[in-house]
């Protein structure tokens, strides 16, 4: 039998403080800190090319080949760190994205945030600082957190009908790191031009600004540091968890393949989405869309694999809190790197690709396009009539007036798009380094050194 959980508020802040110590002890003894390899890494290129006269893609973190990939505006955006020392800046990474997630949360959350009070958001905290991707983003220094709350303020937008702004967000992630394109591509499939107009102006600006503070970095990004995958690491490393990764460690090198391969996901996808927006389920067309980035990137490390979260808000909104909570504890394992050294055989395709496996699944599988178990059409209460919508996840039409930012994580509409006040809905018509600065080991990011995204040698060419 399931033990029953406390009733009293003394016997809940003893079970929090009871998981925040096996949560603490885990973290401090099996996932090895990745000493903000990744902040070290923008810091030292930010420095040395304001203060050194350096270059933005020639700096190298001392003792390893690893320096700044993202596009030159993300060096624009992370100028404001030449004004700080490094332990300041780590101190401001952490409470940024601190601040990221909890806007994630929120939004994912939606209205119904408030009804967990602080002890569902106390047990949400100790369960969320296990999952994998989450660690390493906040250990290494990462951005992927910042990125997508980006990207889910555009995808609320969307959901309550508020497209005025839309695609400013999507467009800034996008100039910042390239993966986050992909949703502008989604703008493309649901049929939202004008939403896509705006993303892709963000982007070009974003990126003719940076062009314009820094001409020679920018002519050298696009022409060719982009496709050196040598500044990124090793394709077969066993936390690529991407397509590419899938195929590198089974030693194809043929481009043509991983080529069709990103075609049959993208036409997935394409699909599941374009059914997602025509149902009205932003969340899950966003879902889908970073589901789909993740695997047909050429390298996905695990910590950008914070982009599976809002598949778990959908499993959980659609009645599959199970299934979220099982694939969300496998993510919270590090058990891909159990084949570090050897990912060879049937064991070693299986095992060393479960995360991408996961992701895989999430894409096929995903329900989209479905109203939370409460709210389905014609459920009925005990006196036989139809019941009213939950308010906490109210259905929105665009024309709604809602008492606070609506969410798009509870508030998705439903596939016949019928708005509470019984009117339909109009449509709307509107790459990167990880490792340790730690020279004496080899790959010294990981307990049993195998928790870096790299390794510490150069990857082959």
């Amino acid at each position: 039998m399931t033990p029953a959980p406390p009733r009293t508020d003394r016997g809940r802040l003893l079970l929090v403080l009871a998981l925040a110590t096996v949560v603490t002890v885990f973290t401090a003894t099996v996932p090895l800190l990745r000493d903000w390899f990744d902040l070290r890494v923008y810091y030292g290129s930010i420095d040395s090319w304001v203060h050194h006269g350096g270059r933005i893609y020639d700096y190298r973190v001392p003792g390893t080949p690893y320096g700044f990939t993202y596009p030159p505006f993300a060096a624009v955006v992370m100028l404001p760190m030449a004004l700080l020392d490094l332990r300041t800046a780590i101190a401001a990474a952490l409470l940024l994205n601190l601040a990221a997630l909890a806007l994630i949360l929120r939004l994912l959350a939606g209205p119904a945030w408030r009804r967990h009070g602080w002890y569902g958001w106390a047990l949400a905290a100790c369960v969320l600082a296990l999952f994998e991707p989450l660690r390493d983003t906040f250990s290494f220094g990462q951005v992927n957190l910042l990125l997508l709350a980006l990207v889910l303020t555009d995808a609320a937008l969307f959901a309550t009908g508020r497209t005025r702004w839309a695609g400013i967000g999507i467009g800034l992630a996008a100039a910042i790191k390239l993966t986050p394109a992909l949703f502008i591509g989604l703008l493309l499939v649901a049929r939202r031009w004008r939403a896509a107009a705006v993303a892709g102006a963000v982007a070009l600006g974003a990126t003719a600004l940076a062009a314009s503070v820094d001409p020679d970095a920018s002519r050298f990004y696009w022409t060719e540091a982009l496709w050196d995958t040598n500044r990124v690491g090793r394709l077969g490393y066993v936390s690529n968890q991407s397509v590419q990764g899938i195929l590198a460690r089974l030693g194809e090198a043929d481009r043509a393949v991983w080529a069709a391969a990103v075609v049959l996901v993208l036409g997935v996808w394409a699909q599941r989405a374009r059914r997602a927006v025509a149902a009205g389920d932003w969340t899950a067309a966003f879902a889908l869309t970073g589901l789909a980035a993740c695997l047909v990137s050429p390298v996905t490390w695990v910590h950008h694999l914070v982009w599976l979260l809002p598949s778990f808000a959908v499993l959980i909104r659609t009645g599959h809190a199970r299934i979220a909570g099982a694939l969300y504890a496998v993510l919270c394992t590090s058990v891909v790197w159990l084949w570090f050294d050897d990912a060879s055989g049937v064991d070693g395709f299986l095992g060393s690709n479960t995360y991408a496996w996961i992701t895989l699944g999430l894409l096929l599988w995903l329900p989209a396009g479905q109203q939370s178990p409460d709210r389905r059409t014609g459920s009925r209460s005990t006196s036989t009539t139809a019941a009213a919508p939950s308010p906490a996840a109210p259905a929105i039409s665009p024309a709604s007036v809602q008492p606070e930012p609506a969410s798009f994580g509870t508030a998705a509409v439903t596939a016949g798009g019928v708005a509470p006040t019984g009117r339909a809905a109009a449509p709307d018509t509107s790459r990167e380094p990880t490792g340790s600065t730690r020279l004496p080991a080899s790959k010294p990011q990981s307990s049993s050194e195998r928790a870096s995204s790299y390794t510490a040698e150069p990857p082959p060419s």
